[in-house]
């Protein structure tokens, strides 16, 4: 398994510690991918799994610029286009600096659409 998918998959296990419930993993239409996708009450959550083991060009936050939100904004909204119903939704980020010490920051609303 690869070191971004021990990271998802970790990330996983953390959010649903946190009471989200996991809807799809590796989310993908034309536009891009969505890490996870995961149901926080009735909110709809996209989430960006990120892992960067130093700090060089801004870490893990600074990875997700101004493209990359966009093709994860596109990619919801394809997801979106595929309910009945649409929920409330929200863009968040799980950052990672190590998968072994396991150091965690979850970006609640980290973008918006």
């Amino acid at each position: 398994m690869s070191t971004g998918a021990q990271a998802e998959q970790w990330a996983v296990q953390f959010l649903q510690k946190q009471g989200l419930k996991l809807l799809a993993q590796n989310y993908r239409s034309r536009f891009g991918e969505i890490d996870l996708i995961m149901r926080d009450g009735a909110t709809l959550v996209f989430i960006e799994v990120r892992l960067r083991r130093n700090a060089d060009f801004g870490g893990a936050a600074a990875s997700i610029d101004t493209h990359k939100q966009q093709r994860i904004v596109r990619t919801a909204h394809q997801y979106l286009a595929s309910l009945t119903h649409v929920p409330p939704c929200r863009f968040d980020a799980v950052l990672m600096d190590n998968i072994k010490d396991q150091n965690v920051q979850w970006l609640k609303n980290a973008f918006g659409a």
